[in-house]
């Protein structure tokens, strides 16, 4: 049980890692200079050994994997057993996967199970002094809270972008091994029997580095098509506001927000958007936000860094001709 290190679960979806699974290897990398051991990963269903050398190539020391064709999609309380097997083996100070639906699930029943410290959402996670700082988003994104634990162990998801992902490199050595955790049917209360996955073109919204985003002040469903043509032309992708997704122009898969998708692009433009709390909570972390609104008053200008008062009608055809004519389209 001396093993120690962090432990990192790398999530699948669609055949392929994740990208916030690269972003905790670096994340791994950095913790172990301070609590000691090496970074280890989990990598749960099919066609695992592929995804295990992109963890290798991207830092991990040693990677398990745990192959069933049943769980390429994510079945919670397998995956549980398969993680509390990992943890007995490996025995991690820290365990790190990223803050998407899966691990928003399934962080806090891994947590509960082994009496372990945990923080959600995470933006930064030190070691100091044999404590684990970390540091998180709270009260909607207007503010940061810091949280100390000395726990024996802590769970920590992180946010998408957090951290800087290692380039890959076909030459990094660490080890494959498979992980030999027996499922146990009996404690197996809960089963994903269907997956339906909503048609979607283009970039995710998650991993875009340019997102448009669209309020309930353009009045419909139609003017997002603009929205879709300005994206386009950036090479990002379209995002919504709660009150737009509530109303059904838009579906839901395309929400901003705290009850939405967090995306942390390099570039944030907010059209019509009134800049609620809500709101801001899931883009307060892009690098530069871009507000276009008729109220001068409006709170997105507080949480800009660039904004132009005015009608969309009129600035956003503008603006399009204007990135059209700089990239020569």
């Amino acid at each position: 049980m001396a093993e120690q290190g962090v432990l990192v679960f790398g999530e699948v979806k669609d055949g392929k890692l994740i990208g916030t699974a690269r972003e905790a290897v670096a994340l791994g990398l950095n913790l172990v200079k301070s609590i000691g051991g090496q970074v280890s990963a989990v990598v749960i269903g099919k066609n695992t050994e592929a995804n295990a050398k992109v963890l290798v190539e991207s830092g991990a020391q040693k990677v398990y994997t745990f192959e069933n064709a049943e769980l390429g999609d994510y079945q919670p309380d397998a995956y549980l057993q398969v993680l509390q097997h990992a943890v007995q083996t490996i025995n991690p100070k820290v365990i790190v996967m990223g803050q998407s639906d899966t691990g928003k699930d399934l962080a806090p029943k891994l947590a509960f199970r082994l009496h372990a410290s945990l923080t959600m959402d995470s933006t930064e996670v030190v070691a100091d002094g044999g404590k684990i700082r970390v540091t998180k988003p709270v009260y909607g994104g207007n503010a940061l809270g810091v949280y100390e634990s000395s726990a024996p162990c802590h769970v920590v998801t992180i946010r998408a972008k957090a951290y800087e992902a290692l380039e890959q490199q076909a030459g990094r050595q660490g080890a494959i091994e498979k992980l030999n955790a027996a499922l146990d049917p009996s404690k197996i209360k809960v089963r994903v029997t269907q997956v339906k996955k909503q048609e979607s073109t283009g970039i995710r919204l998650e991993d875009a580095a340019v997102v448009v985003s669209g309020g309930r002040g353009l009045g419909g469903p139609e003017p997002f098509k603009k929205l879709e043509e300005l994206a386009k032309s950036l090479g990002g992708a379209v995002g919504a506001s709660r009150a737009v997704c509530d109303a059904g122009w838009m579906p839901h898969s395309m929400q901003v927000g705290l009850t939405g998708k967090t995306v942390t692009p390099n570039l944030y433009i907010a059209v019509a958007i009134s800049g609620a709390s809500q709101h801001m909570a899931g883009c307060s972390a892009s690098k530069n936000i871009v507000a276009i609104n008729k109220d001068k008053d409006s709170n997105i200008f507080k949480e800009s860094r660039f904004g132009v008062v005015g009608n969309w009608e009129e600035i956003l055809p503008a603006f399009i001709d204007m990135v059209k004519e700089l990239r020569g389209s």
